[in-house]
């Protein structure tokens, strides 16, 4: 008898999910890398996925302190705004540069995104104390 195939989307939650946390653990470590937005990324990917990863996440002992104050406060420090600007432009640059010699229109979108990504980040969530 064969064992049910896990959903696809949970499949693919859980992947993103692994893949946010990576790269939260890098932004843990390098500078220009914000952790926090990759780790909310995280922990919205296994809510959707796996209650046993989302638990673990909230109770890592460098992760959960930042999910914590997510779902109390529900805003951002000051430094991880500007963390998570600075991540976000240095990418939408890189990207745009690559693609405006073969990708002009490509390149103008993903500025455009920048842009809304930028208001969401300033406007949209709340900036908290330090």
């Amino acid at each position: 008898m064969n064992a049910p195939q896990p959903d696809l989307s949970r499949t693919l939650f859980a992947g993103l999910g692994w893949c946010a946390v990576a790269l939260a653990f890098a932004g843990a470590v390098l500078p220009v890398l914000p952790s926090t937005v990759f780790v909310l990324v995280a922990s919205y990917c296994f809510s959707k996925s796996s209650p046993r990863f989302a638990a673990w996440l909230h109770r890592h002992r460098w992760f959960g302190p930042v999910l914590t104050r997510w779902v109390a406060e529900r805003g951002m420090p000051r430094s991880a705004k500007r963390h998570a600007l600075v991540a976000m432009w240095t990418a939408v640059l890189v990207s745009a540069l690559l693609l405006v010699s073969r990708l002009p229109l490509a390149a103008f979108a993903v500025a455009g995104l920048g842009v809304i990504g930028t208001f969401s980040i300033l406007f949209a969530v709340r900036t908290l104390p330090e």
